[in-house]
């Protein structure tokens, strides 16, 4: 209950059970609860990273290093650990990738920012500071940037093979035939505006199920629609197959309002059948006549229809998704029709075959060998659907990060090198700043060093030592692209090693882990109006309850 007192009475401001943080209480509980879940996902970083195991109130369970996934399944309560998700989200949704380095680079921010309020520094301080630091890390990293291309096949497949290093799936000629598929993907689906190249992430499908091994997975040119054939006379296997695209029923609708027909005799009753039937038989011969021989229908289809669609010879899949329709127009050519009346040959698409398949006990339609198709699929396969699950994060990471490359045209080395060079041009520029704001770009500086660190410890190798060798390296002439090698234990060229990231990934993880960091450095006071449940470092805005019943490394 919260009070104030003004000339002598009392006036309510908070109802009963409401609860309240103000100043440097606020401060210092927002800056611990982001820096424990920042700590939570920092051991997942780098190919040695760890994965956590998290089980639901179900008893589902989840074994995963992707830190966006692990973050979202947490459950978080604590609204500072909900800014954080949000930031996973965030880096994950623009590029795909590099959403553990993003929260853990913000804990680490939010604690040095605490270090510096210990020290009497104000928060209004800090955060120029830290924005400041912003703009000279995204300078210091366009200048440590290099070119690439969609035709840089040997960079593609490096990129790909760094952002898929750090998952559990399998050996690394499985991840290498992984990153073969990943690539083959956004070639394929590439196109040119202007002059630049533009990837839609949407136009890759990854469909998944469970069994087999993961070496199984596959490149599909074309789509592939997790459905089964309308009518079992229909053709299983179409071979150059024209494909009709329809948004419209293939039944007889009712009415919008409500009406009665009387029949009052069996003649009348036979011949209200004989209507609906020679409707839906004149559907059918509207789609015969356009010389379609696959039919994808949005909505349903009649079963009097489905006969006359069979006794046609045409193959018909009923209630597709509007996002698979989509799909299938780009890969196939054809265009969707909302009116059977409309229908013509040129509005048809093509496909080498459409087939169905049984797959792990269940049908499936493969739409493949379209002619250029600008939408694909990946069906990915795996042991246990935790191995297939994991499979899915890898290819959508691996396909964020390569769109991310083509697309920005940048990248720069890995393995912690980026963030070295990032820290020692701070600190140069660190000493032409006056005032408190000098500090906070030097904890700025300090606070990007927490990826190499993370990476040194997953590895074995000591932090501190680590850190101090980078430094060095990075002082002397062509050291630049000097990092950790988690492979061999030691400090290597990145550049030489192949080990390279796209510069969109790094950028976006630098902007949202401090627009995050900054956005909960102004709050200075925290009002809760819903009832307590215990004293504020166990629950409520004090604690940070997970809505998941374990997690292991």
């Amino acid at each position: 209950m919260a009070e104030n007192q003004l000339g002598g009475q009392q006036y309510m401001v908070l109802p009963e059970g409401a609860s309240r943080l103000l100043g440097k209480e606020a401060q210092r509980t927002n800056i611990a609860v982001g820096y424990a879940v920042a700590s939570i996902v920092k051991t997942t970083l780098g190919p040695k990273g760890m994965d956590k195991m998290l089980v639901s109130e179900l008893g589902d369970i989840i074994i995963t290093n992707d830190g966006a996934t692990i973050l979202e399944e947490m459950n978080v309560e604590h609204p500072v650990a909900k800014i954080l998700v949000e930031v996973a989200k965030t880096q994950d949704k623009e590029v795909g990738d590099g959403t553990t380095s993003a929260v853990i680079l913000a804990g680490d921010l939010l604690k040095a920012a605490g270090q510096l309020l210990d020290q009497g520094i104000p928060p209004a301080a800090i955060i120029r500071g830290y924005e400041i630091a912003r703009e000279k890390a995204s300078a210091a990293l366009k200048a440590a940037s290099s070119d690439i291309s969609i035709s840089d096949d040997d960079k593609l497949a490096r990129i790909a093979t760094i952002s898929v290093g750090s998952k559990n799936i399998g050996s690394d000629v499985t991840k290498k035939y992984l990153t073969k598929l990943a690539i083959q993907a956004i070639k394929q689906v590439a196109t040119k505006h202007d002059g630049k190249v533009m990837i839609d992430k949407d136009f890759i499908k990854l469909e998944k199920k469970e069994g087999g091994s993961i070496e199984d997975t596959q490149f599909i040119n074309g789509v592939l629609i997790d459905k089964e054939i309308a009518h079992p006379g229909m053709p299983k296997s179409v071979k150059d197959a024209r494909i009709a695209l329809l948004d419209v029923a293939l039944e007889i609708e009712k009415t919008e309002t409500d009406a009665k027909i009387e029949i009052t005799s069996p003649e009348q009753m036979q011949a209200f059948l004989n209507q609906e039937e020679n409707m839906l038989r004149q559907m059918v011969e509207k789609i015969a006549k356009s010389k379609a021989t696959v039919v994808f229908v949005q909505k349903g289809i009649d079963d009097v229809a489905q006969h006359f669609l069979s006794k046609q010879g045409i193959t018909a899949v009923r209630r597709v998704k509007k996002s698979d329709m989509e799909k299938l127009s780009k890969a196939t050519g054809a265009r969707m029709v909302t009116s059977l009346d409309d229908l013509t040959e040129e509005d048809l698409g093509f496909a080498g075959i459409v087939e169905e398949r049984k797959i792990s006990g269940e049908q499936m339609v493969f739409v493949e060998k379209c002619k250029d198709p600008k939408s694909v699929s990946i069906f990915v396969r795996g042991a246990t659907k935790q191995a297939t699950d994991e499979v899915e994060r890898a290819l959508t990471d691996v396909i964020g990060a390569l769109t991310s490359a083509v697309e920005n045209g940048k990248y720069v080395t890995g393995g912690g090198s980026t963030e070295i060079e990032i820290a020692m041009k701070l600190r140069e520029s660190a000493t032409d700043i006056g005032g408190r704001e000098q500090l906070a770009i030097q904890a700025f500086a300090d606070a990007m060093e927490v990826i190499p660190k993370a990476l040194a410890d997953s590895a074995g190798m000591d932090p501190i030592d680590t850190l101090v060798q980078l430094r060095s390296k990075h002082k002397a002439d062509n050291g630049r692209s000097f990092g950790i090698d988690v492979y061999n234990n030691k400090i290597a060229d990145m550049e030489s090693l192949g080990v390279i990231e796209p510069l969109k990934v790094k950028s976006q993880a630098i902007s949202s882990a401090t627009e995050a960091t900054v956005s909960i450095l102004r709050i200075d006071d925290m009002i809760s109006s819903k009832g307590s449940k215990g004293p504020a470092g166990a629950g409520g805005m004090g604690g940070m309850p997970g809505g998941m019943g374990g997690m292991e490394d």
